[in-house]
């Protein structure tokens, strides 16, 4: 490499934290970061925002926390393999020791003195190439901040901007007869509600933080088209098949023909891919670029190999998969990862497509790992000749889940600990409590 390499993050929640922190371990290979974060401090979708909406500077409010969320992963497994939680902290977190956490690794790391906060990203676009070399250049346009409006050149770009901010609004006959359908409301304003309809199978996770919020005699229905929730739930609580469709004096019409006339329609259907900086055009799709079949090894087009989306397929442990991605991606521009041609890397693509719409993957679902995220690691370790994740990561992983399948209600009380890279243990369990909201930590 004869000369060191300008990398851009955009976004400075976990992924890019993990990132810029990579980038400055790397002297040798690369200058400083920039990384652009939109709000006024790092976290992304860890911070809790009471507001909806827009901020006082017209940029849009993403947050999609809610108030009293706990983790449904131990803190042994979310974090960084290489920066552990405070061992005095119990297993599974509200999510204000989460943002606690990686304000303290961006801290840690220096990543801090590095973040341009307040600052949007406009477009991120190709600006050369070395066809020799297949090499491009970048340029990154922003706004605000102490900066104002400028486009400056990278080598390489790192779009770790989550996948949590565009909700996704299903399309439901007769929606727009309903006023109060929302896709997220504060549902602390919601203590005099009677009946509220959950609609989509995430509403699950926002089961209890509703009926925590609402009047005791509430009724929550919880909608979705997955097979009935084998656990007991409360009382309160029933399950019923999709929305078939919503009724011009506001009733809800289920797909078994039952009708409700909810207060609130709160869709719990989950977000869409948004990059609106990339443009398809300027790099040569036909379609935008969250609309891209599935990404060699999951994080870059094969097109533009300095071109990195950190965490864009459904994950079982966030923070160690921006670990390992991260480092992928960096072998990659420093040459210790020779990657195949374009046109190897596209026919592998559809080859992994074809294979799990065989199994009955839906289209939409085809980046969802599920269990190929371990040996999905351990490929990448392997390529990129770094540290792979220890196993006990997967092995506890897989005893919470059991937990969890066992016994929904309680499987939080209990604390772990590592105490090798093969094993781990149970500490006391907590006291017998109700849990307020669960966090789909895996992501």
């Amino acid at each position: 490499m004869s000369k060191r390499l300008r990398v851009a993050v955009v976004g400075a929640g976990a992924a890019g934290l993990c990132a810029a922190r990579h980038v400055l371990a790397l002297q040798h290979a690369f200058d400083p970061p920039v990384v652009y974060e939109l709000t006024a401090q790092v976290g992304g979708t860890w911070v809790y925002e009471e507001r909806v909406g827009c901020y006082d500077n017209g940029h849009p409010i993403h947050s999609s926390m809610y108030r009293n969320l706990r983790t449904n992963l131990p803190k042994e497994v979310m974090m960084f393999p290489d920066f552990p939680f405070d061992p005095l902290l119990p297993s599974f977190l509200p999510h204000q020791e989460v943002l606690r956490y990686l304000q303290s690794y961006s801290q840690h790391y220096g990543v801090t003195p590095h973040i341009r906060f307040e600052t949007a990203v406009e477009e991120v676009k190709p600006v050369t190439m070395e066809t020799g070399e297949g090499k491009v250049t970048w340029e990154v346009t922003s706004s605000g901040g102490r900066y104002g409006r400028r486009t400056e050149t990278f080598d390489a770009v790192f779009i770790c901007t989550g996948h949590y901010s565009d909700p996704y609004l299903p399309s439901i006959p007769g929606l727009e007869h309903f006023k109060d359908a929302t896709h997220s409301i504060p549902v602390s304003g919601a203590v005099s509600l009677l009946e509220m309809a959950l609609i989509g199978y995430h509403g699950r996770a926002v089961c209890k933080t509703a009926l925590k919020e609402t009047s005791a005699a509430a009724v929550v229905i919880l909608s979705h088209g997955k097979p009935p929730l084998a656990f007991p739930l409360p009382p309160q609580v029933r399950q019923a098949p999709p929305v078939r469709q919503v009724l011009k004096d506001g009733g809800v019409e289920f797909g078994d023909g039952s009708v409700t006339h909810p207060q609130v329609l709160l869709l719990c259907t989950g977000y869409s891919f948004s990059y609106p900086f990339l443009s398809g055009a300027s790099l040569g799709l036909q379609v935008e670029p969250h609309l891209v079949s599935p990404l060699y090894k999951q994080l870059l087009p094969p097109a533009w190999p300095s071109l990195f989306i950190i965490g864009i397929c459904k994950i079982i442990c966030p923070f160690p998969h921006f670990h390992t991605q991260v480092q992928f991606a960096l072998a990659v521009l420093e040459g210790t990862v020779l990657l195949p041609s374009c046109a190897e890397m596209e026919a592998e693509v559809r080859r992994e497509a074809d294979r799990k719409l065989m199994e009955g993957v839906q289209p939409r679902h085809l980046l969802k790992m599920d269990s190929d995220q371990w040996g999905y690691y351990r490929t990448l370790a392997s390529m990129g000749g770094f540290s792979p994740l220890p196993p006990v990561i997967q092995s506890l992983y897989e005893e919470v889940w059991r937990q969890r399948r066992r016994d929904p209600q309680k499987y939080r009380q209990i604390n772990y600990r590592l105490v090798t890279d093969t094993q781990w243990e149970i500490l006391e369990l907590q006291p017998d409590r109700e849990t307020n909201g669960e966090r789909e930590t895996e992501r």
